[in-house]
């Protein structure tokens, strides 16, 4: 139930504009153009069904996955968001 100023149903419309807006972000950083033929970074071929799913991949899914892996550990985002881990 919204209260306040916020008109009834405010808070899912919060939500799915969220959505939204993380659906919009995830599809920017989408590649897109020409899939290249060799991967970017080892030089092994990138197979034709891979270039023809993802348009515009530039790299092999051994080196992607490494990409990601590496990705995962930069990002320093408490997810957990506990009042615990804050107060320590």
């Amino acid at each position: 139930m919204a209260s306040g100023w916020a008109p009834d149903g405010a808070e899912q419309q919060q939500i799915d504009d969220s959505l939204n807006d993380a659906l919009q972000h995830a599809r920017a950083q989408l590649p897109q153009g020409e899939s290249a033929h060799e991967c970017a970074e080892c030089g092994d071929p990138i197979p034709a069904a891979r270039r023809h799913a993802l348009p515009g991949v530039q790299l092999c899914i051994a080196c992607r996955q490494l990409h990601d892996e590496q990705e995962k550990f930069q990002t320093a985002y408490n997810r957990r968001g506990s009042k615990d881990s804050q107060l320590k």
